[in-house]
């Protein structure tokens, strides 16, 4: 996921131009070959609906799990809709699935509360934006982080992955 520096992921409307104005100034963050190795990827309904909005599917020939309980199942052919996270661990455990990308701030702060997130990594953009969608949300306990690397970037852009400590 990438977050502003004051951790937010889309300004208040959803708009994320300040992530995609920049973008390419980061270089190479590794996110086509850490797509590649995943098996599904599960979003929530405000990052599909922005999805939609770019030039091309992000995401062509992969596994995606829409969950959101609002979304018409079968509208759209390139995502199977999944109603709440028990549903989204049925399917993805029925597809065999083992590296499964969550993207979207509520699918994140649900599965993290779930306890089924093993590992974050989070690329942060040098932008305050002061307001917006945060990427974390109220927990009912800490959740404890192992940090595992941290690679700059171009521009200024800091990635760092950490493990979910059990």
């Amino acid at each position: 996921m990438a977050t502003s520096l004051d951790g937010f992921i889309a300004r208040p409307d959803g708009d994320i131009d300040w992530l995609t104005q920049r973008g390419a100034q980061a270089g190479e963050t590794g996110y086509e070959s850490f797509v590649e190795g995943v098996d599904v990827l599960l979003m929530g309904r405000g990052t599909y609906e922005k999805a939609l909005t770019f030039d091309a599917w992000p995401y062509p020939g992969r596994t995606v799990l829409l969950l959101s309980r609002r979304a018409e199942a079968g509208a759209d052919p390139r995502v199977q809709v999944v109603r709440d996270v028990p549903q989204a661990v049925q399917e993805i455990t029925a597809l065999g699935a083992r590296r499964v990308y969550l993207d979207g701030g509520q699918v994140v702060q649900s599965f993290l509360s779930a306890g089924l997130v093993q590992e974050i990594t989070i690329t942060t953009v040098p932008v305050l934006l002061g307001q917006g969608l945060r990427l974390f949300g109220h927990l009912e306990a800490d959740v404890d982080l192992q940090h595992r690397a941290t690679t700059v970037l171009g521009a200024g852009f800091v990635q760092s992955t950490y493990g979910i400590s059990r």
